[in-house]
């Protein structure tokens, strides 16, 4: 078995420009990643077909190449269907392999819990662990595993000649984190994983979140008593 402790690439490579798209009854952040001409759009949220077609007249000469979900809640999947409806149903989908049930079952918990119906999100066509890369442009988002909201979170990092940037979806908000009283979530679990995601991103690092405002490792090490406590007990 490896047992290399796990390490990121900090040499820069290419640039990005980053696009927030607040949308849904639970004011989901979906991201529109741009590297040259061309796109990854990460945790599509709801109206699928409306966000297709607010990318293809903000961007009309970017192409978009893959759809990258940080874990598998409905309100994080649920624009998938209609995206690839407007641009494309060959355009890969890419989550975590432990979370793939979630994002198969979550539509259903999230109607019968809440009321809210969204499109049942396609099949992945590319399951994702610690370690990989999905290069897009001149760029490359590593994936760096973050159970605990969800059996397969994950946080996508990109050391970036514009500067570090990290999408962390619900493992992280500022001042806290996302929540782990849900089906598949733990306290626990999500303690580990503040303290390995903070331990190897570099304080300048943008942290681009889920729900909410984004952040900076810097302002979490300082102001998140999560991340404090997890890094001091020795998640």
């Amino acid at each position: 078995m490896d047992t290399t402790p796990f390490e990121l690439d900090m040499a820069p490579h290419g640039s990005l420009a980053v696009e927030r798209v607040v949308n849904g009854p639970i004011q989901t952040n979906t991201y529109f990643v741009i590297s040259g001409d061309e796109a990854v759009i990460i945790d599509p949220a709801w109206e699928g077909e409306e966000l297709a077609r607010r990318f293809a007249a903000r961007h009309p000469d970017v192409r978009p190449v893959a759809f990258v979900c940080t874990h598998g809640h409905a309100d994080h999947t649920g624009g998938l269907a209609g995206l690839r409806r407007v641009l494309g149903e060959k355009i890969p989908f890419m989550i975590s392999a432990d979370d793939v049930e979630t994002a198969a079952t979550h539509p259903a918990s999230l109607r019968e819990m809440w009321g809210i119906a969204t499109d049942q999100p396609p099949a992945p066509d590319r399951l994702l662990a610690e370690g990989d890369v999905v290069a897009f442009g001149d760029v490359r988002l590593q994936v760096i595993a973050t159970p605990g909201h969800t059996p397969g979170g994950i946080v996508l990092f990109a050391a970036t000649e514009t500067g570090n940037v990290a999408f962390c979806g619900d493992t992280l908000f500022p001042g806290s984190h996302g929540r782990t009283d849900l089906p598949g979530g733990d306290e626990t679990t999500i303690m580990h994983s503040l303290a390995h995601m903070f331990r190897l991103l570099p304080p300048d690092t943008l942290c681009l979140v889920g729900h909410n405002d984004n952040t900076t490792v810097s302002a979490e090490l300082e102001n998140n008593v999560f991340v404090r406590r997890a890094l001091s007990m020795g998640y």
